[in-house]
């Protein structure tokens, strides 16, 4: 597992690292989550990726729908419920092709 402080240092360890799946934050440093999903999305579809969030509107579930995230939690986060997405996520992803 990886991390980083804040937006920016997000979407550079996700385009570099390539995980299958990335847990991120709305509310973090510097750009907000919505851009870091939109950034990664302009560079790599591949990456699932999963808002972790303490905003939980509709309005906030369409936003992070619009930026590119293929799901969204609201906080306090169900372990259960972040495994069974993650499951779901990494089931229906891309497979990898060999170069």
């Amino acid at each position: 597992m990886y991390e980083a402080g804040d937006g920016e240092s997000g979407v550079e360890r996700a385009l570099e690292l390539k995980p299958h799946v990335a847990l991120v934050d709305i509310g973090l440093p510097g750009i907000d989550g919505w851009e870091v999903a939109r950034r990664i999305r302009a560079v790599d579809s591949a990456i699932r990726l999963v808002a972790l969030t303490g905003y939980g509107r509709d309005e906030d579930r369409i936003r992070s729908n619009a930026a590119g995230f293929d799901a969204h939690l609201v906080k306090p986060i169900v372990i259960d419920r972040l495994k069974e997405v993650i499951d779901g996520l990494v089931a229906r992803a891309p497979a990898a092709v060999d170069a």
